[in-house]
């Protein structure tokens, strides 16, 4: 008889086999009852809706909400096509936000169908979603992208609320840069007789300053005998000019973003230092500071450090191979990596203060912070050399967020425009707050990243004057929260008030 381990050998191997598949949403259908109740009981599925389930981690806290996150956009997918088949698609709103990128996960997800039951489908984690009642687009005016049912980007934009435009004016704009002729939404125009709508994107597009689209489209519509107004959706004029060549959507997000976001940094942060840093005393400062700012740096990430472990391991008193049952292992590593890239981030810090291009120098030395930050890991086996070859390959979620880091194929595009932001960026504050926050925005690494960030804001900070600056454990929970409200509502506010209270007390310090 098998035993109890054998057992649920066997229902993971069942539970493999669906997810080699692609399957997220496990209806009861996918496996049998004595499988399904085997791996519910040990934690291996969690039930999302009555006869529905997704894989989970059995270690993982209770609420712990970072599995269903990452979880969100596949269970949909698949739960929606068993319901509805082909016959659904996303509202026009949310459509745009996946042509755009944005695959943050929604409180709400609407979706039309003819089939909808007009009420909500409560999900894990205060999300549902809401399946209206209405009639879909033509096939030709609907599309899919990963298995999630989306209405064509010239059909989203005639068909969304004008107030999308005032709710999600980055969006709107990168949606309109995306397309690169009038032709591919004007057909549609013509073909439902829009006129009012056509007026409204007229008007959106020359306000991106893509006039010619917006003069063809007046001009068809005049032509086909629709009288036309021209009406600018937008309350403000584009922060950013537009050129005719197509940028990828996550870049002129960002750059949009970044715009709209300098100003607020700049009415919240305090003024730079007026005295001139001596370049051997400010290095002074950063080596005394530095038990501090590991320990605090390294707990916020999850490890557990103390002043005592990382003394030791920065003065070499700790072998691995003597420690490797030792429960300090993984931490001590982390540890003797901050070090190793400490040092690395000092270099590039005297480079600074004496004057270089702080974006410059960040840009061509972060790679090496990177390989240093997890030198030990690898010497030691636990992590692949290949993983420090560059920016991550696959997907990455961030812990307990409702945001989704752009998916690997933009980093790519994402972080030449990043640096070229922040060398082209004149001040200091915008530049280590936003620095910041879009590094950790894009999550360029698997892992890391919330250290680099930090290291990248200090040195920012360093280049306008100000002191280095610790993020205390304790503070971590409105640290968390001011990051995930800016990337989720695109309020940078409570960040940039955050930081800007630390600096201020270390300058009085």
């Amino acid at each position: 008889m098998p035993t109890p381990q054998e057992k649920l050998a066997q229902s993971l191997a069942v539970l493999k086999k669906l997810q080699d598949k692609g399957i997220v949403a496990i209806h009861t259908k996918n496996m049998t009852r004595t499988h399904r109740e085997r791996l519910l009981s040990n934690g291996f599925i969690k039930e999302v809706i009555k006869g529905w389930y997704v894989p989970a981690r059995p270690d993982g806290p209770a609420g712990e909400s970072t599995a269903w996150y990452a979880s969100f956009w596949g269970f949909c997918g698949d739960y929606l096509n068993s319901k509805f088949g082909k016959k659904w698609c996303l509202s026009p709103e949310q459509s745009l936000s996946i042509h755009s990128g944005n695959w943050n996960v929604p409180r709400q997800l609407l979706v039309r169908t003819p089939k909808g039951g007009n009420k909500p489908i409560f999900l894990l984690h205060g999300t549902s979603i809401m399946d209206v009642r209405l009639k879909l687009p033509d096939q030709q005016n609907m599309g899919s992208k990963d298995n999630i049912q989306i209405m064509t980007l010239p059909a989203a934009l005639i068909s969304c609320s004008p107030k999308f435009y005032l709710n999600n004016p980055v969006e709107a704009r990168v949606l309109l840069s995306m397309i690169s002729d009038a032709s591919e939404i004007l057909h549609k125009l013509l073909q439902g007789g829009h006129s009012t709508v056509a007026g409204r994107i007229a008007g959106a597009f020359r306000n991106i300053g893509r006039n010619s689209i917006a003069d063809n489209i007046i001009e068809a519509m005049k032509a086909a005998g629709y009288s036309i107004t021209e009406n600018d959706p937008f309350e403000e004029n584009a922060v950013i000019f537009f050129g005719e060549r197509e940028l990828s959507p996550y870049v002129n997000r960002m750059r949009m973003s970044w715009a709209g976001m300098r100003d607020i940094v700049l009415e919240n942060f305090p003024a730079p230092p007026t005295s001139k840093n001596n370049v051997d005393e400010y290095l002074k400062q950063v080596d005394d500071i530095y038990l501090t700012d590991a320990y605090h740096s390294l707990s916020i990430e999850g490890y557990r450090v103390s002043e005592e472990l990382i003394e030791r391991v920065r003065s070499g008193d700790w072998n691995p191979e003597d420690n490797r049952k030792d429960k300090e292992y993984a931490d001590a590593l982390a540890a003797r990596g901050y070090w190793q890239s400490f040092q690395a981030v000092k270099e590039s810090l005297a480079k600074i203060l004496n004057e270089n291009s702080a974006g410059q120098v960040v840009n061509d030395d972060h790679a090496l912070w990177y390989r240093e930050l997890f030198a030990p890991s690898v010497s030691a086996g636990l992590t692949a050399a290949s993983d420090l070859a560059g920016y991550r390959n696959q997907p990455v979620y961030i812990r307990k967020s409702m945001h989704v880091p752009p998916r690997y194929e933009a980093v790519r595009d994402l972080m030449p425009a990043f640096f070229s932001l922040l060398q082209e960026e004149k001040e200091p504050a915008v530049r280590a707050v936003l620095g910041h926050f879009f590094f950790v925005y894009i999550h360029p690494y698997i892992d890391g990243n919330g250290r680099m960030g930090r290291f990248l804001m200090n040195v920012m900070l360093a280049s306008g004057g100000y002191p280095w600056t610790v993020i205390p454990l304790d503070t971590r929970a409105e640290y968390m929260a001011a990051l995930e409200e800016a990337s989720v509502q695109k309020n940078i506010e409570p960040f940039t008030r955050f930081l800007a209270g630390l600096v201020q007390q270390a300058i009085t310090q």
